[in-house]
């Protein structure tokens, strides 16, 4: 006996209920870019994540460009929605223009279903589909509160690694979404450090998260030709972040990521001692009495958000010796750096004297320390050309101050600095605290600085002592010392430092002040 239209329809409508992807291949019509309007056929790869969304609480996806992924929770969406009650869908994207093609493609599909299987329609926007049983999806820009009284069946955040604050966001929304409800993160990778890498991180630690990663081969549509179109069209960075789901070549880190892996492989040593009331001053040798070495500090901004920290770099190697990144109170700090140079040679400290940095300067010259940096007041930063041509080694010394000057006009010299050395693998990095805030040390806009909720104190004091580096030794070769020891021998009328000719054959020694110095150590 041939079964009743009635009978059919309720079977169809069990299946669809049953298996989403049966409903998606058979019901569900997409507009596809060049193909017009089609069946949603699925391909392998977007049958196993679907069956993935199904079994997991928590997914995060690191995805390849135009792999159908947003079209496919879409569809999930829709799927929810339809054959379950009261379900909440919110859908978060950098733009709400992009978080609104979302709900664009879940009403389409709606509109497409064949009337028996459409849902009875309350509220149909651009933003907002509502049905009669009471499920709805809704789109939203990236916001601190979005989804914070939202009772969340499912959390869609569409391009993760691209929306600043994203961390404030996911935590608002926790308490929506602890009582069972669903989350589907997915992005581009943005570079490392940031919430979507620390998610994908958690997802592959075995943690909440379940990671399904979508390299641009899944396709089976694209090859090698594809690619390669790919990074014509795109460059080879973009492309690099669009399809290889790599977070390290991705993003816009101020240090190349590729390079940064490089130091990383190569120099990263566990430290032979710790030393210190809280373990933070790390070493990786032990002073070595023929070399001469600098010591560079950033001063913490005294509001708890960030630390002070410093380094001890081997001049002439230019390798890393010890580190300190800790939070500690001015005098404590201006003791320690003291003791920390003396033991390093009477090694020249160099101390950022912004704001608080001048209460630990004071430390320091109170304690007599002879080997203090100094710079001139005219400009806020040395320049060795200017000191040269303008012969400011005549000038009297009380036109300087202790302490390096970061400013607007000195910081683009340091970062420069940072990537002209970084570029030529100069220096030996052996702290992996240093290369791991260099991993999120990025350009944002044209100020290069650390990606929200992490800091960069240790990259600012070691871009410093790169610039020192060079630019106080360049002076040195001239007779001009920038430090306290250099200004004790000088009086207001008389304060020259005098070079002196020499033959060929002794032209590697030179008069520094009332001694002889070899600098071939320089090279």
């Amino acid at each position: 006996m041939a079964k009743s239209i009635k009978e059919l329809i309720r079977e169809e409508y069990i299946k669809c209920a049953k298996d989403p992807i049966y409903f998606f291949k058979k019901y569900c019509y997409i507009q596809h870019p060049k193909r017009g309007k089609i069946l949603f056929n699925l391909y392998d790869f977007q049958e196993n994540a679907l069956g993935q969304f199904n079994e997991y609480q928590y997914n995060v996806i690191l995805k390849s460009r135009q792999l159908g992924i947003s079209t496919l929770s879409a569809g999930y969406s829709l799927w929810m929605m339809l054959f379950h009650e009261d379900k909440n869908i919110l859908v978060i994207a950098t733009k709400q223009e992009i978080a609104k093609n979302l709900v664009t493609k879940v009403r389409y599909m709606h509109e497409n279903l064949p009337s028996w299987l459409r849902g009875n329609t309350i509220e149909d926007n651009k933003l907002s589909l509502r049905l009669g049983n009471g499920s709805q999806i809704k789109a939203t820009s990236a916001s601190g509160d979005a989804g914070r009284s939202e009772a969340l069946s499912m959390l869609i955040i569409d391009e993760a690694a691209f929306i600043k604050g994203i961390d404030e966001i996911w935590a608002s929304s926790q308490s929506t979404l602890s009582t069972g409800g669903k989350a589907i993160v997915l992005s581009t990778p943005n570079g490392v450090g940031n919430f979507f890498h620390k998610t994908w991180l958690k997802g592959e630690e075995g943690d909440e998260w379940n990671p399904i990663k979508l390299h641009w081969t899944v396709h089976p549509e694209r090859d090698k030709k594809w690619r390669k179109q790919q990074t014509k069209l795109l460059g080879e960075k973009m492309a690099a972040q669009e399809c290889d789901c790599d977070f390290i070549s991705s993003g816009y880190t101020v240090v190349d990521g590729e390079l940064l892996k490089w130091f990383e492989d190569t120099h990263i040593q566990t430290p032979i001692e710790k030393r210190g009331f809280d373990g933070n001053y790390w070493l990786w040798s032990q002073p070595n009495y023929t070399k001469n070495y600098i010591v560079v500090a950033d001063v913490a901004r005294g509001d708890g958000a960030d630390y002070s920290a410093f380094h001890v770099i081997d001049v002439e190697t230019v390798e890393q010796v010890a580190e300190y990144k800790g939070k500690i109170e001015t005098k404590q700090y201006g003791n320690l750096l003291v003791n920390v140079a003396t033991e390093w040679n009477d090694a020249l400290l160099v101390i950022e004297n912004a704001n608080i940095g001048w209460a630990v300067i004071q430390e320091a010259i109170d304690r007599n320390y002879k080997n203090l940096y100094y710079s001139y007041k005219e400009f806020g930063y040395v320049d060795e050309n200017i000191h040269l041509q303008k012969a400011y080694d005549l000038k009297d010394k009380s036109q300087m101050v202790p302490g390096f000057s970061m400013t607007s006009r000195t910081r683009p010299l340091v970062i420069s600095k940072l990537d002209t050395y970084m570029r030529e693998r100069v220096p030996i990095i052996r702290s992996k605290r240093l290369i791991d805030e260099l991993f999120v040390f990025i350009w944002n806009g044209s100020r290069a600085e650390a990606q929200r909720g992490y800091n960069d104190d240790l990259v600012i004091s070691f871009s410093t002592s790169l610039w020192v580096r060079d630019t106080a030794l360049k002076l040195r070769q001239q007779g001009i010392e920038l430090n306290k020891r250099a200004l004790s021998l000088t009086t207001k009328n008389s304060g020259v430092f005098k070079t002196t000719s020499k033959k060929a054959t002794d032209m590697w020694n030179m008069k520094v002040g009332k001694n002889n110095e070899d600098i071939r150590w320089l090279l």
